[in-house]
């Protein structure tokens, strides 16, 4: 469907392109992946269309468009069928030393006014790095448009020389949020060993290194020390799930 010819100018050949790769993705049953290259060839069509003046062009250009359109429709009312019936799936690798993977980057397609509660299972909030990560993943819910009211942490205890730095941040944290208006409850488990995410709009997020999945900056005025999408990565999974029936921790 993409190879027809649209013209040879570098809009047309772009557009072709990332069609050529829905087609593709929507061939291999990679649905979420094919519909956002359909959405974004559909866009560069649609600006193909607009600097075309040859009448017969632009006829072709609507009927593609059109067709184009009409799978990516399907495709979404599936994706949605999917969501609504707890099976939808979707999984990002974040390889080695990978940079733009910041928190808002991962979660902000599922960051809605919806999203009033969410439940963060992790058993290392421990540490000083730690902490400031789970900081950082509280001032990304508390901004708009989320309507955060409870935030709920179960995490493990630090037995060393950390437990007082622990338990004095985690305090710390739970003040400022209470500033906000939003709750902080606090749980603690020795057996904890999943990592886990989830909103009570039913989105289920499990990362292979829970939050800590930023290698450390080389120092406190080096890139990547504020701003997360530029910090490198470890080697991780993020498996995405919906659950319309969120079980609460």
């Amino acid at each position: 469907m993409a190879k027809s010819s649209l013209g040879q100018d570098s809009d047309s050949t772009a557009a072709v392109a990332v069609l050529k790769r829905a087609v593709e993705l929507d061939a291999e049953s990679r649905y979420q992946q094919a519909l956002v290259c359909y959405q974004e060839g559909i866009d560069m069509l649609l600006q193909v269309l607009k600097g075309t003046r040859d009448s017969s062009k632009r006829c072709v250009l609507r009927t593609k468009i059109s067709d184009y359109m009409d799978r990516a429709e399907n495709i979404k009312k599936y994706l949605d069928q999917e969501k609504e019936d707890g099976k939808y799936h979707k999984q990002i690798k974040i390889e080695e030393n990978a940079t733009g993977f910041s928190y808002e980057t991962l979660f902000k397609e599922y960051l809605h006014e919806t999203v009033t509660e969410v439940w963060i299972e992790d058993p290392y909030i421990r540490q000083t790095h730690q902490l400031y990560n789970f900081l950082r993943f509280c001032e990304m819910l508390i901004k708009k448009p989320c309507k955060i009211r409870t935030i709920h942490l179960l995490t493990s205890v630090d037995e060393g020389f950390g437990n007082a730095q622990q338990s004095s941040g985690l305090e710390e944290i739970k003040q400022s949020l209470r500033s906000h208006g939003v709750l902080l409850e606090i749980n603690y488990s020795s057996s904890i060993h999943d990592r886990e995410i989830r909103f009570n709009t039913g989105w289920m997020f499990k990362i292979g290194r829970g939050l800590d999945y930023f290698k450390r900056p080389q120092g406190r005025f080096s890139l990547g020390y504020c701003d997360l999408d530029l910090r490198p990565c470890h080697e991780t999974t993020v498996d995405i799930f919906h659950n319309k029936h969120t079980k609460k921790i």
